[in-house]
């Protein structure tokens, strides 16, 4: 175990940023913990690591704080043969964190900056650490240790993105990526399945577009350019996240020929709105895309803390490459975010999507899970003051049916300020959990995560 004492003490962190505060409030310590006691039983076919992402600043600014830009730190549970081996949390070794903690440098190639603090994605044999805007990914070791820096072997020119998508047809991994530095144009990626660049696109866009998600059909890559846009105020008054809500910027939707040239994006206006993430997309029948996401009315229009919202919901995006036009419809309009999917069915027609409910700003009431087939909702809750996460679909085999297998995740305990790690049959979706690994101390809820299974070499999330 070690402990971090700095000038970001508890004590300092009481001005009221909610991100700092309640169960927001950043770890301290990084721990280790081996054998861990279980309720229930473990599947034997789990053979891996639940890995989880998020923001645990060492030394924060309450006036200037905002969630998306705390220091990175990665949770993991390593699960097999029906037992939970050890648990740990690892801060990622940013140089200000490396400096903070009196370890070495990080080696490998840094961009804009190298804060990495978002999502966790295998991919190419390699377990990455991934945040958009600037920073090139880090690979993290077995043990959750920060090992290097990596640019895809020089391949990678800039910056990367937090949510990358997978051709399940391919094993090409797929990327939208902004840099914060550059506002006029973003970045279209197609990276081989051995790990390299192999295609960029350079697409002009104005005001510099905050572009955290994008969706992948076998002929598309769909690109979301929406009015959350660089503020050259909020940069020069020093918040660390200069993203703000711009009226003025058009709202529109692109549709990019896996093959093709900027100029050969289908561009789609449609009515103000922000996505942060997309649920899946495929081609239809009749030649237009379908495309599910979670839609939030405006963002960052207020607050400079995190997001703010006044309502989301999930709906389906029907866009016509010939008229240009979108048709949405809303298949769900209580609040929720974080949606999964089984992973094989990126691009393809699909049946099943889970979310969190939410009853706060990015806060868990519980889990939803879609069946778009049949128009219907299953809800899964936890109990009172319990706040689930992210949950992650694991297949039972490789054959398995869309749901047939788990659904995992970690779920914080308010009022014990304890943490699970909860493992839900996702076929029984409202019955009491599988199993339950408990955790003494409560993880700030986080980003997102992935299951990484042992010995595989294909993306197993990226995706949400």
């Amino acid at each position: 175990m070690s402990v971090l004492a700095t000038e970001g003490d508890t004590a300092e962190l009481a001005p009221a940023n909610p991100y700092l505060t309640g169960l927001h409030q950043p770890m301290r310590e990084e721990l280790t913990y081996e054998d861990l006691a279980v309720i229930g039983v473990i599947p034997p076919e789990l053979d891996g690591r639940y890995l989880k992402m998020g923001p645990n600043p060492i030394a924060p600014n309450p006036a200037k704080h905002h969630w998306f830009a705390g220091d990175g730190m990665v949770h993991g549970i390593r699960i097999k043969a029906g037992r939970a081996l050890w648990y740990r949390n690892r801060w990622i070794r940013s140089d200000a964190v490396s400096k903070a903690l009196g370890v070495s440098r990080t080696p490998g190639p840094r961009h804009l900056f190298d804060t990495v603090n978002t999502n966790v994605v295998a991919f190419a044999g390699r377990t990455l650490g991934l945040i958009e805007a600037g920073s090139t990914p880090v690979e993290i070791g077995e043990m959750l240790e920060t090992v290097r820096y990596t640019d895809f072997g020089g391949s990678l020119h800039g910056s990367f993105t937090a949510h990358p998508h997978v051709d399940p047809l391919t094993g090409e991994l797929h990327a939208v990526c902004y840099d914060a530095s550059k506002w006029s144009a973003v970045r279209y990626l197609a990276i081989s399945p051995e790990g390299a660049v192999r295609r960029e696109v350079k697409i002009p866009v104005k005001h510099g577009p905050m572009m955290h998600d994008s969706a992948l059909t076998q002929r598309f890559a769909v690109i979301l350019d929406l009015p959350v846009t660089f503020s050259l105020p909020a940069g020069a008054a020093g918040y660390q996240f200069p993203y703000r809500w711009k009226s003025a910027h058009q709202a529109r939707v692109g549709l990019l020929p896996r093959n093709g040239k900027a100029g050969d994006i289908v561009w789609c206006a449609l009515d103000p709105c922000f996505v942060f993430h997309t649920v899946n997309s495929f081609d239809a029948a009749d030649g237009r895309v379908i495309l599910d996401v979670v839609v939030h009315d405006r963002m960052f229009w207020k607050s400079t803390a995190g997001p703010d919202s006044r309502t989301c919901a999930l709906e389906r995006w029907l866009i016509d490459p010939l008229t240009a036009k979108v048709e949405r419809t809303v298949l769900d309009a209580d609040p929720q975010e974080f949606p999964r999917i089984d992973e094989r069915r990126q691009t393809l027609p699909y049946r099943y999507a889970y979310t969190m409910a939410m009853i706060g700003p990015f806060l868990g009431s519980a889990l939803f899970k879609h069946d778009l087939e049949t128009a219907t909702r299953q809800a899964h809750g936890f109990g009172p003051d319990r706040y689930p996460c992210e949950f992650v679909f694991v297949p039972a085999h490789p054959e398995a049916g869309e749901d047939e297998g788990w659904l995992m995740g970690l779920v914080i305990d308010g009022k014990a300020e304890t943490t699970e790690f909860v493992i839900l049959d996702a076929r029984g979706f409202e019955n009491e959990p599988v199993a339950r690994i408990g955790l003494p101390h409560r993880i700030p809820p986080g980003f997102h995560g992935g299951w990484m299974p042992t010995q595989n070499t294909e993306i197993t999330d990226g995706s949400r």
